[in-house]
């Protein structure tokens, strides 16, 4: 996964010229897991379906040009590789900024599910 490759793609819409930002959010994988235990890696799985309908509302969102996302899944992950790479573009700040947080919280709330390996 590229972010630079997913904003070149992005850059090539005939309303790219509507942009005023591109947000990118890319997650890697800790070292840790959230409780502090020490993590050889990680692997994700996707629900597809919910990912599509998330998407689908929030390109709905006023000043939103696109909304494009690569989620590595169902192989292992080792420490520090990418497991997500999510790319907003829109109008203002105040549009594309919220927009990336409501769709990365929605995805890892209800799109993925991850199981930690641990050292």
């Amino acid at each position: 996964m590229d972010i630079q490759q997913i904003i070149n793609r992005i850059r090539q819409r005939p309303d790219f010229d509507k942009a005023g930002m591109v947000l990118a959010h890319n997650g890697v994988v800790r070292g840790t897991s959230r409780d502090g235990r020490k993590v050889s890696g990680l692997t994700v799985s996707v629900d597809h379906e919910k990912l599509e309908q998330i998407l689908e509302k929030e390109r709905q969102t006023p000043g939103i040009i696109d909304i494009i996302i690569e989620i590595a899944e169902d192989r292992h992950l080792a420490v520090g590789d990418d497991v997500m790479a999510l790319v907003v573009a829109g109008d203002i700040r105040d549009t594309v900024i919220p927009a990336l947080e409501r769709t990365l919280n929605a995805v890892k709330t209800t799109v993925t599910s991850k199981t930690e390996f641990f050292v």
